[in-house]
C-alpha cells in the first residue's frame, strides 16, 4: 500500500490527549463524572487518575533570579550615578536623591518601601566611594521618614546606618541630629506628610522605641558617641514656652537614653534640672491665687503623648503657641484699655508653667523611683557606695545600691553648680530633698555640703551663695521628718558655733564691719529651726529636773546674739523673728518682745551693709526654700517625708492669758506670715485687721503653714548685702 495513502494505517491513530505515562497510554479513557469528587471523597483522589497526573512544580530560583537580576541593575545604576558625579554629570545622581525624597515633587509616585530596601543594599556596596560631593544623597537617606515604616524596612535602615557610620564617621553628626530630632514630640509628622508606601498609623511609643533601637546600635558600634550626642540633646530641648506634652515625650526619651547609656545620666540630668528652673523662677505667685481661675489645657492634660496617633493630634499645640508667642514680654507695662486681658493672659501663663512644671518633676521623681524601687533593702555602704566616684559609670559592674549612690552623687553636684545659685525657686529642689530620704547617709553628706558652703566659706562661694546655703540648712532641718533628734541638735550646734566664733572676731575686731550677709542667714536658720523643732531641742531631764525645760548647752549664744549691737531681730526676715518671739515666750527660753519695741524706733544698724543717710532694707531677703509643695502630681512624692507646721504648732492653749498690752501691741503692728499678702511684681504688704474683717488675735498655730514664708525678692535684696 502506498505510505501516502489516505487510506493508510499511519493516520489511524488516536489523537493524543495528553502527558500520559508509558504504562496507560493506550489504555482506554475511563468517563470522569462529578459523583466521584464530593465534598466527603475529596481528600481521597486517586494517585492514578490521567486528569490529576502531578506536574512539576515551579520552584523560587526564577524569582530569586528576578530578584538578583534587579539588584544588580539597581548597583550597576548606582555604581553609574556616583561615578558620573565625580565627572561632573549629576543627571542620574539627582535622579537616584530624588528617590529617597519623595515629596520634592509632587508628580512624582510614591516609592515602595520594598524599591527602597533595594536601593538601600545597593548603596551598602559603594559606602566607602562616598565623598563629600555626595553629601545630597546621604542627607536624603538621613531626613527619610523611616521610622513610620514598616518593620522589615527599619530593619534594613538600622542596618544600613550602622555600616554607613562605620564606613564614613563623618556623617555622624548629621545622623545623632536627627535621631534627637526624632526624639522631639513633633517626630513623625514629615512621615506623615510624605505619605510613602508603607507607612502605616502608628503610636508615637512605636515611633520612639525605633528611635532607641538605632541610637543603641549605633552606640555598640562608636564607643565615642556620647560626646557627639550630648551637644543635641541640648540644641534640641523644647523652650520653655512649647506645651507640656513637648516637655513630657521628649524628657521621657532622655531620662530612657540613660538607662542604656550612662555615660550622659549626669549631663541629661543637669539639662532637665536647668529647664526646670527655667519654669520655676517664673511661678512667684501663691498657688491659692490661682485657684479661683478657669483651668488650662494643660491641667487638663491626662492622656500620655506616647498613645497618640502620630499626625493625629488636635490643634491645642498650634493655639498654645499662638499664646506664648504674645507673652514675649511679660514684664512691659500693660495699657489700661487691655489691662483686664492683660491678666486673663497673665494668669493663664502662670497657669501652664505651674502644670508644666509639675509634669516635669514627676518625670523624675518616677526615674529616681524606679531604681529606689528595683532595691529590696535600701542599704548603702559607706566604705564602698558613697564614696564611689561619678566617672565609674557601668551600670553592669555596680549592685543596685551603689547605683543608687551614684545617682545621689549626680544630683549634688548638679545642686552645687544649678540649684543653689538659683534663689527664686521653689520646687525643683524638693528633687535633691525626696532623694535625701532614702538613706541617712544622703542627708547627711547633703548637710555637709551645705555646712561647708556656708559657714566655712569654700573658695568659690560668694557671699550670696553662703548666705543661700545657710537658708537651706535651716529649711531643710526644719521640714525634713526623716532628720531625727540628733540630726537637728548636731545642725544647730554647728550653726552656734559658728554664730559664737563670728561675735567673738566682731568684739575683738578682726570681722569684716561692712559684711555680715552670711551671719544673719545663718540666725534667722537658728531662729526657723527653733520654731519648728524645739522639742528636739531640749536636753534630756534629769532627776531632779523632771519638768522642767533643759536646753542644749549651745543654744546658750542665742542670748548674746539677739542683745548684740548687729541686732539681727532687726535684719531678719520679720515673719520668722515675730513667731521665734513668740514661741520663745510660750517655751520659756528667752523674751524678745522689749528688743523688737526698741527696734520700732531704732535705725538699721551699720553692720547689714547700709549706708548711712540711707532707707536701708526692711529684713533680710534669704528665702526659705522648702516651703510646702503645693504641686497635686508630683508632691505625692514630698507628703510623706515633708513636716508641715500644722503638726509641730503650739495651741492657743499654750499661750499665756495674761501678755501686756505693749505685746499685744507689738504683736498686731508687726504682722505674722498669714498677714502678709504679695502684690503685683512680688512684692510683700502686710494685711491689717481692717482688711480682713477680722480681729488680730490669733494664736501662736497662725503662721508658718497657711502661705510661703519665702520673700518674693529675696535675690535683690541679697545681692544689696552682700556688694555693700
Amino acid at each position: 500500500m502506498d505510505p501516502h495513502s489516505r487510506l493508510s494505517q499511519f493516520n489511524q491513530r488516536a489523537p493524543k490527549t495528553g502527558p500520559f505515562s508509558p504504562s496507560v497510554r493506550f489504555e482506554p479513557t475511563q468517563r470522569v463524572t462529578l459523583d466521584k469528587y464530593t465534598k466527603a471523597s475529596s481528600s481521597s483522589m486517586p494517585s492514578d487518575s490521567p486528569l490529576f497526573t502531578s506536574r512539576p512544580i515551579a520552584t523560587n530560583s526564577r524569582v530569586k533570579q528576578d530578584e538578583q537580576f534587579k539588584k544588580d541593575m539597581f548597583l550597576a545604576y548606582v555604581n553609574k550615578a556616583i561615578r558620573e558625579k565625580l565627572n561632573g554629570h549629576s543627571k542620574d545622581f539627582d535622579d537616584l536623591v530624588d528617590q529617597f525624597s519623595p515629596n520634592k515633587s509632587t508628580l512624582a509616585p510614591t516609592v515602595p518601601s520594598l524599591q527602597l530596601r533595594i536601593w538601600l543594599s545597593a548603596l551598602s556596596h559603594v559606602l566607602s566611594r562616598l565623598e563629600r560631593r555626595h553629601a545630597p544623597l546621604v542627607e536624603a537617606i538621613v531626613r527619610l521618614p523611616w521610622s513610620t515604616m514598616d518593620a522589615v524596612f527599619v530593619k534594613s535602615y538600622i542596618v544600613f546606618i550602622g555600616m554607613l557610620i562605620s564606613a564614613r564617621p563623618e556623617y555622624l553628626s548629621l545622623v545623632l541630629n536627627r535621631i534627637a530630632m526624632g526624639f522631639t514630640y513633633q517626630s513623625g509628622l514629615l512621615a506623615v506628610a510624605s505619605n510613602l508606601e508603607g507607612s502605616t498609623p502608628l503610636t508615637r511609643r512605636v515611633v520612639y522605641d525605633r528611635q532607641h533601637a538605632l541610637l543603641e546600635h549605633l552606640l555598640n558600634l562608636v564607643p565615642t558617641l556620647p560626646s557627639s550626642l550630648a551637644p543635641l540633646l541640648v540644641r534640641n530641648f523644647p523652650h520653655k514656652r512649647q506645651p507640656q506634652a513637648a516637655h513630657v515625650a521628649y524628657i521621657r526619651n532622655l531620662l530612657r537614653v540613660t538607662e542604656y547609656c550612662s555615660e550622659l545620666s549626669e549631663r541629661v540630668l543637669g539639662l532637665i534640672v536647668d529647664r526646670a528652673l527655667m519654669v520655676d523662677v517664673e511661678i512667684q505667685v501663691e498657688l491659692e491665687e490661682l485657684e479661683d481661675a478657669e483651668p488650662t489645657d494643660s491641667e487638663l492634660f491626662e492622656f500620655d503623648p506616647f498613645d497618640t496617633i502620630v499626625g493625629q493630634e488636635g490643634d491645642s499645640s498650634d493655639d498654645d503657641e499662638d499664646v506664648d508667642d504674645g507673652l514675649s514680654d511679660l514684664s512691659s507695662d500693660a495699657s489700661s484699655d487691655g489691662g483686664a486681658e492683660d491678666t486673663l493672659t497673665d494668669t493663664r501663663h502662670i497657669h501652664d508653667m505651674v502644670s508644666k512644671l509639675d509634669a516635669i518633676l514627676r518625670l523624675v521623681f518616677d526615674h529616681f523611683n524606679k531604681l529606689h524601687s528595683s532595691i529590696p533593702t535600701v542599704l548603702v555602704p559607706s566604705s564602698l557606695s558613697l564614696h564611689t566616684t561619678t566617672h565609674d559609670r557601668d551600670p553592669q559592674s555596680h549592685e543596685p545600691h551603689t547605683l543608687l549612690a551614684i545617682q545621689f552623687h549626680t544630683l549634688l553636684a548638679i545642686f552645687d553648680r544649678s540649684i543653689l545659685r538659683t534663689f527664686k525657686s521653689r520646687y525643683t529642689q524638693f528633687l535633691l530633698f525626696w532623694y535625701a530620704s532614702l538613706h541617712p547617709e544622703f542627708s547627711d553628706l547633703f548637710l555637709g555640703l551645705l555646712v561647708d558652703k556656708a559657714l566655712f566659706g569654700s573658695a568659690s562661694a560668694s557671699a550670696v551663695e553662703r548666705a543661700a546655703a545657710s537658708s537651706y540648712i535651716g529649711s531643710f532641718v526644719s521640714r525634713a521628718q526623716f532628720i531625727d533628734r540628733e540630726g537637728a541638735q548636731r545642725a544647730v550646734k554647728v550653726l552656734c558655733a559658728f554664730l559664737e566664733a563670728h561675735l567673738d572676731a566682731v568684739e575683738a575686731g578682726n570681722a569684716a564691719s561692712n559684711n555680715h550677709s552670711v551671719f544673719y542667714a545663718v540666725v534667722q536658720s537658728v531662729f526657723l529651726v527653733f520654731c519648728f523643732r524645739w522639742r528636739d531641742l531640749q536636753d534630756e531631764p534629769d532627776e531632779q529636773e523632771v519638768g522642767r525645760k533643759t536646753w542644749i548647752s549651745e543654744l546658750g549664744v542665742v542670748q548674746r546674739v539677739i542683745t548684740s549691737d548687729l541686732n539681727p531681730l532687726k535684719v531678719c526676715s520679720q515673719n520668722v523673728v515675730h513667731q521665734f518671739a513668740r514661741i520663745a515666750r510660750a517655751t520659756d527660753f528667752t523674751y524678745c518682745f522689749s528688743i523688737l519695741e526698741a527696734n520700732k524706733r531704732t535705725p538699721y544698724p551699720v553692720f547689714a551693709g547700709v549706708a548711712p543717710g540711707s532707707v536701708g532694707p526692711q529684713e533680710l531677703h534669704t528665702f526659705f526654700p522648702f516651703d510646702p509643695f503645693k504641686l497635686p502630681r508630683s508632691g505625692e512624692y514630698i507628703q510623706g517625708v515633708y513636716r508641715e507646721w500644722a503638726t509641730v504648732a503650739i495651741g492657743d492653749e499654750d499661750e499665756e492669758e495674761d501678755e501686756d498690752e505693749d505685746e499685744d501691741d507689738l504683736i498686731e503692728e508687726c504682722p505674722t506670715v498669714d498677714d502678709w499678702e504679695h502684690g503685683q511684681g512680688g512684692s510683700c504688704m502686710p494685711i491689717t485687721a481692717s482688711k480682713r474683717g477680722e480681729s488680730d488675735d490669733d494664736g501662736l498655730g497662725a503662721s508658718f503653714g497657711g502661705m510661703s514664708i519665702s520673700p518674693a525678692q529675696s535675690r535683690k535684696a541679697a545681692m544689696a548685702i552682700s556688694t555693700s
